[in-house]
């Protein structure tokens, strides 16, 4: 029986129903109000910069309508960049929020006009309990502007609106500088690498940062033989784990070196009799290694530079700690 659907056919769009240049207008305005900031970075900004880093609380980032959206996004950046911050709504604030508020906290404020009465309301209590004010503003003689500790300008010439109404460069300017403000700091901070991978567990970022130590073999997981041991017994030992290669270790316990199908194959090219040899006349020393705290990512890299399948995982005096292939990357779906 037969369903009744919507007509899903795609609508003739004739190149003279949509004007591109709008477009494009827009672009180019939101696009030149970023880079007319960057004369603005400045003694302001820097010390917008000091106050952030040495902020011994919590970032909170508040704005109305559209700026209340950026401010969103720029809390969430912060925090994920290792700032513990958090949105207040101006307008909650005189409902309750106000007791999220600590006097060793830092407000940064974004008001494009410098006189948005939810904000202005709340400075009187900013005042009050102590916190530091930041404000982001088009207008620096605003009420605002002249009662923040620091005022950073974002002043835009005009909105990419057409009408020059919709908040828009404004807004954009706005973020970026929120943005320039969260790098800046995370730099001074020296936030790195591993800070980012341990705030972000999940999704394809937390899989690319994900710690070798968390996906390698370890104990008896590895392939291991002795320097000593018949080759017909390597293979056995290789065959029976499926990585292509074997560690080779010697007799007090130190990595001599590895065997993989590889040096299999050019062995048997070069002798008859593959299996009247010891692990010591067919290893490879000085095998690829990588440490336990590299990133996942780094080993992908190494593998395929060096287009092996496996890497072997030591510690600082390089002694073998486990085993990381290829097929555990693949799982992480770092490709």
């Amino acid at each position: 029986m037969g369903t009744n659907r919507p007509d899903m056919t795609k609508p003739e769009i004739r190149k003279n129903d949509v004007d591109l240049e709008v477009a494009r207008r827009v672009l180019r305005t939101e696009a030149e109000s970023v880079l007319a900031l960057v004369d603005r970075v400045d003694h302001d900004f820097a010390s917008a910069v000091h106050l952030l880093d040495s902020c011994a609380g919590r970032v909170i980032v508040t704005g109305m309508g559209k700026s209340g959206i950026i401010a969103h996004k720029i809390s969430a950046t912060l925090s994920s960049t290792g700032t513990p911050s958090y949105f207040l709504h101006p307008a909650e604030a005189a409902h309750g929020d106000l007791g999220s508020l600590q006097p060793n906290d830092v407000v940064l404020a974004l008001s494009q006009s410098g006189e948005t009465p939810e904000l202005l309301r709340l400075l009187e209590t900013l005042r009050r309990i102590g916190p530091q004010l930041i404000l982001l503003t088009g207008s620096v003689t605003s009420t605002l502007g002249q009662a923040a500790d620091v005022t950073i300008n974002c002043h835009v010439s005009s909105e990419a609106c057409p009408m020059n109404l919709v908040p828009t460069a404004s807004t954009t300017a706005a973020l970026a500088f929120g943005d320039a403000l969260a790098m800046t700091l995370l730099v001074k901070k020296g936030f790195r690498e591993e800070d980012f991978a341990h705030l972000h567990p999940g999704g394809q970022l937390g899989k690319r940062l994900l710690r070798v130590e968390r996906l390698m073999h370890i104990n008896d997981q590895v392939p291991r033989v002795t320097t000593g041991l018949s080759m017909s017994d390597v293979v056995t030992t290789m065959s029976s784990f499926g990585f292509g290669m074997t560690c080779v270790m010697t007799d007090d316990d130190q990595l001599a070196g590895i065997i993989t199908d590889g040096d299999l194959r050019r062995h048997l090219s070069d002798h008859t009799n593959l299996f009247n040899l010891k692990a010591s006349d067919v290893l490879s020393q000085n095998p690829l290694t990588i440490r336990r705290s590299a990133l996942a990512v780094q080993a992908l890299n190494l593998m395929e530079e060096h287009r092996v399948t496996s890497l072997v995982v030591v510690d600082d005096e390089r002694h073998l700690v486990g085993l990381v292939h290829l097929h555990d990357l693949w799982r992480t779906e770092l490709f």
